[in-house]
Order: C-alpha cells, then structure tokens, then sequence
C-alpha cells in the first residue's frame, strides 16, 4: 500500500508493540500488518485510523477476537485468557522483512 512518511510511521510504531510487547520477531511484526491491512486504502497522516492507538491494531493483530472484541492494549487487562492468531505462512508474500540477523 502507498503510504506517506506520517502513516509508514504510525504501521512502523504497530510492529515496535508487536515486537517489544509480544515478542515476535521483527520479519513476523511485518508479515502480521501486511497480511491484515493488504489492499487496504488509507490516506495521509493522520488517517481516520490514528484515532485509535498503536497498541490498538497490535493488540488486535496478535488475539484471536473472542465475543466480538480482542484486547485494546490496556496494561490492566488479564491477556491469559486470550488465544494467539497464527502468524501468516512463512514464505507467504507477508514476509518481506528476514529473521535472520543482519539481513533485510
């Protein structure tokens, strides 16, 4: 998707809460937002979807929704309840960032 410099930033910060609150790797953090926002439109920062949080759409990437909501990324809630969405396929078109350490 074509994004300016304001909405790559705010994707870039969703992977950062994938990675430092969840602990997937890099490649996955990239492989999870490109499979979940393909062919999505969004406009020039601030987009109508920087109304919520990063965390937000993290949160919602990385939980399965259960009863119609995932978490929001509040520190309070108790996530031992909540079931892990599987990752894309690796290999899968998703993932365009490596795992490997000093690869791209």
């Amino acid at each position: 998707m074509a994004l300016d410099q304001g909405m790559l930033e705010f994707f870039r910060e969703i992977t950062d809460v994938l990675v430092t609150r969840f602990g997937v790797s890099p490649g996955e953090a990239v492989a999870r937002v490109n499979a979940a926002f393909e062919g999505a439109e969004t406009g020039p920062y601030p987009d109508l979807m920087c109304h919520e949080f990063p965390e937000f759409w993290a949160y919602g990437l990385y939980f399965e929704p259960k009863e119609g909501r995932t978490p929001d990324g509040d520190p309070e809630e108790d996530l031992t309840g909540w079931d892990v969405r599987p990752a894309p396929p690796k290999g899968s078109r998703f993932w365009t960032v490596s795992d490997r350490p000093g690869a791209a």
